[in-house]
């Protein structure tokens, strides 16, 4: 399995042996796992030139693996975090010309982004072509925690503070209990610490409208045991190994597992 280096990448073993094919597409980078399981599903991978459809397939480095005729080759892990501006879109691809937030790493790396935000949000995303932990860290099962810095319109009352933390009702359903802190308030505008672990689209959003206080800036400052720090905006730096280790374990990943 990958080796790590001292600056969070890594190098390929001699082998990876009998590897689920959907696991071995998601640790070369191609994709989430759950994303590599609909490659194949769909018949766009080939196995020493047979197409196969069975995501659990066994295979390792000895065998021929094509994506839509693309050969794939596992490339070293790599592991960044970002401080995104806003204007800046969590995406790794961008038809519409506007910056992405893959812009932000000079690597060659295949790299995509885990937890997004939207456009108007700013703060921490992780960058890696670790499709294994990028799918446990954004899978709800494993509750990672991802705690905003939110500056909000009036100044939210005990009631309201008390909805946030039992769990809102929105469109798509209920939301989790959220860990919220108010940490300034004039009357005006409030700012508030709020910690959940649901990835819902634009919820943090969504949960502060639905108690009547509109978002007026929104900053991720921590993803599971990761934090911001002083990383000035528009910028990156390699995931350090201990932290590393720490995301792992948040996302209930052990060395050991990694090996199988």
């Amino acid at each position: 399995m990958a080796r790590l280096g001292a600056d969070g990448s890594g190098d390929w073993g001699p082998y990876l042996e009998n590897v689920r094919l959907a696991k071995y597409l998601a640790h070369a980078g191609v994709a989430s796992r759950r994303a590599a399981e609909r490659l194949i599903a769909a018949g766009r991978v080939r196995v020493d030139g047979e197409v196969v459809t069975d995501p659990a397939s066994d295979t390792d480095d000895r065998n021929e693996i094509l994506v839509d005729g693309d050969a794939v080759n596992p490339e070293p892990l790599e592991y960044h975090l970002v401080n995104k501006p806003v204007g800046v879109v969590s995406t790794a691809r961008e038809p519409g010309g506007r910056p992405k937030v893959t812009d932000l790493v000079d690597s060659t790396a295949r790299l995509y982004p885990v937890g997004r935000l939207d456009a108007a949000s700013s703060g921490l995303i992780l960058l890696t072509n670790d499709g294994e932990l990028a799918n446990r860290l954004m899978h709800p099962r494993y509750e990672v925690d991802k705690r905003y810095r939110v500056r909000v319109r009036g100044a939210p009352s005990k009631a309201a503070i008390a909805s946030l933390r039992a769990g809102v009702e929105l469109d798509d359903g209920r939301t989790s209990p959220a860990r919220v802190e108010v940490v300034d308030s004039d009357g005006r505008e409030s700012v508030l610490d709020v910690t959940i672990h649901e990835g819902r689209k634009r919820i943090v959003r969504r949960m502060l409208d639905a108690v009547g206080h509109r978002v007026l800036a929104l900053e991720r400052v921590a993803f599971g045991p990761l934090e911001l720090g002083r990383l000035r905006p528009g910028t990156a730096r390699r995931i350090r190994p201990r932290e590393l280790d720490e995301l792992r374990r948040a996302a209930t990943i052990s060395r050991g597992e990694r090996r199988s």
